[in-house]
């Protein structure tokens, strides 16, 4: 896959330098992935931070252990960044840029992100790395995401909503499989990438998966406005 790929963000810029990719568990991550490989670029392992109380990531609500799972079948070693609880925007730059700076004295020269066109949140993350002599990279920023959620689906891509925003799309959505009934079931408001926080997603198969990640749906709650769908395997029983 070549820089001018339509599969591939808007001047997407494919650095030759050693990469971490920050991972959130959801399928943008994996695409992101799939499209840094398919460049020959040398990504060296992902990066994601977690509720260090709950042991899941932030958001998303993924267990740890279904974290360790997906980076055992991309084949990439993963680091975690624990943030505590409650957890301020001081506590999260002050732990991320810890392990970020250890990154990089063990070789990382950049930090790719999955991020499609919020230009506020990849302004904070450009400003995270300046002092670090980090280079941020987007591979897949300015994509066209009603194209790009075909794309992915197309391409193999098999997740799982496991958040929901209830105020911009149907809390009955959680727990539901990422494809064409979700497509169809959400607001004509609502990014087919959730990109606007609509909702999240954990990615169990695609591109780049040497095998799938076995989950099975439990509990779904609704928790600080939010709706979940815990997602469990067979190593995570309860």
């Amino acid at each position: 896959m070549s820089p001018d790929d339509p599969r591939c963000g808007a001047a997407a810029a494919f650095p030759s330098h050693p990469l971490l990719l920050s991972w959130s568990s959801g399928k943008d991550s994996l695409w992101a992935l799939r499209v840094l490989r398919a460049a020959g670029c040398d990504v060296r392992g992902l990066i994601t931070s977690c509720n260090g109380e709950s042991e899941r990531v932030a958001m998303h609500g993924v267990r740890r252990e279904l974290l360790e799972l997906q980076a055992e079948a991309v084949g990439l070693p993963l680091t975690i960044v624990d943030l505590p609880f409650p957890c301020t925007d001081e506590d999260y730059e002050q732990r991320m840029e810890a392990v970020l700076v250890l990154a990089r004295d063990d070789g990382a020269r950049g930090v790719a992100f999955g991020d499609l066109f919020l230009q506020d949140v990849r302004e904070f993350r450009e400003k995270q790395l300046a002092p670090l002599d980090l280079e941020p990279c987007f591979p897949i920023w300015g994509l066209d995401t009603r194209q790009l959620a075909l794309d992915m689906v197309d391409a193999g891509v098999r997740a799982v909503l496991t958040c929901v925003d209830p105020r911009q799309c149907p809390r009955e959505l959680a727990g539901t499989e990422y494809g064409a009934e979700l497509f169809a079931a959400l607001p004509d408001s609502a990014d087919p990438c959730g990109e606007k926080g609509e909702f999240h997603t954990f990615v169990y198969d695609g591109p780049g998966f040497s095998h799938p990640v076995e989950i099975h749906r439990g509990e779904v709650v609704e928790r600080g406005g939010f709706v979940f769908a815990d997602l469990l395997t067979s190593a995570v029983s309860s």
